[in-house]
């Protein structure tokens, strides 16, 4: 499976695609905090082959991050609506990374976080002060990162107003830039809330305000200090796709899967979950009758893959892919690129459908038994 090019075949999530950009992997500036507190923004980042020596002596670097979460867009929002939160799905999402975040295994008391008051609410929120000043801690295992994509958020902007193929000097562009950013960060603040309720102490990040820019659609330049120091400080950092800078074509799309396998090739996580909004990779749509869930796909080290369980019939090795038609940047292909890229890198990669027994196990890293529903991607070594 070549990294420069794009293919017609190959495994398939099936899920509401997101904007995604181009996946060849290069080299690319990356900055790293230095020991506390952080070096200033405008100092020389060290490219991406340092990074990793900087990040084992790096204090603020040395907590090691049990899991990164992908929220796909179309699990936790409503497709058909524009800019609607699926807020039964969001929920369930939350209180199961709660659930795997605690030590033991059991929820314990719930610290809500979101002293906001929302729209229609008659009275503000209640906040129990002397019972959180006495607290000895969360007895949460925050060594984790949630990636969202924008599911009914930010594609209509993005799309209607070509945000993703570049040209700032058209005004169309530059409001449907600041339009899209509008919307993805709109859903981010409700996906920070919704966590903050069930307790997670998460923090909402955008890569375009982290100094996350693109060359020809292509990641370049990565400031990752906020991401480690609030690691470091026991926060979870919420990530999402997001318009950002490009030094080529002005401005462009950064999708949520290539920064999941850029913070998986920083941080090295025990595992990635990709949350979606049906059971796994399938070998065709899944409306198909005859459609088959893939459990498990092998990826080589030359990027190659190959399905390991099932036998499909004939040794099928070609899977469809099918994209949205409002999908301006060939988003399925993009996911299943981004899977096998951080599979090369050793991390197993976990896809389920988000809300069911099979999520919660999944974010716990417990998908060995034959009885778990979904797909993994690991590499073959």
């Amino acid at each position: 499976m070549g990294r420069s090019g794009r293919r017609s075949t190959g495994p398939a999530f099936l899920g509401n695609p997101e904007v995604p950009v181009a996946t060849e992997q290069h080299q690319i500036r990356l900055s790293l905090p230095r020991p506390w507190p952080a070096r200033g923004r405008g100092e020389e980042a060290p490219m991406a082959e340092e990074a990793a020596q900087e990040q084992q002596t790096d204090p603020a670097a040395s907590r090691s991050v049990r899991c990164i979460v992908k929220l796909g867009g179309a699990a936790i929002t409503n497709k058909g609506e524009l800019e609607s939160i699926d807020a039964a799905s969001l929920r369930s999402a939350c209180a199961q990374l709660r659930q795997a975040m605690s030590h033991g295994g059991a929820a314990g008391k719930v610290v809500g976080m979101d002293w906001s008051r929302r729209p229609g609410d008659p009275t503000g929120p209640v906040v129990d002060v002397e019972g959180l000043s006495e607290m000895g801690g969360l007895g949460l295992d925050s060594n984790f990162v949630v990636v969202h994509g924008a599911g009914s958020f930010g594609h209509f902007q993005a799309s209607r107003s070509g945000v993703h193929k570049g040209g700032l000097h058209s005004t169309l562009v530059k409001a449907g830039f600041v339009a899209t950013r509008i919307s993805v960060t709109s859903l981010n603040q409700e996906i920070v809330r919704a966590l903050a309720r069930e307790g997670i102490p998460s923090v909402g990040m955008s890569p375009f305000a982290c100094g996350w820019s693109t060359k020809q659609r292509n990641l370049e330049s990565v400031d990752a200090s906020q991401i480690m120091q609030s690691l470091h400080v026991g926060f979870v950092p919420v990530l999402h796709g997001d318009a950002v800078l490009d030094e080529l074509l002005d401005c462009t799309i950064l999708s949520g899967d290539v920064i999941i396998r850029h913070l998986a090739q920083l941080l090295s996580p025990k595992y990635v979950v990709f949350l979606t909004d049906v059971h796994g990779v399938y070998d065709r749509p899944p409306s198909d009758p005859n459609a088959v869930l893939l459990r498990e796909i092998a990826v080589d080290e030359n990027g190659s893959w190959s399905i390991v369980k099932p036998a499909l019939k004939g040794n099928k090795k070609g899977v469809e892919i099918s994209v949205a038609a409002h999908d301006t940047t060939g988003g399925m292909e993009t996911k299943i690129l981004e899977a096998a890229a951080i599979a090369r890198l050793g991390v197993d990669v976990y896809i389920t459908k988000v809300g069911t027994e099979h999520s919660l196990r999944a974010l716990k890293g417990d998908t060995s038994s034959e009885d778990w529903l979904g797909t993994v991607i690991r590499s073959s070594r």
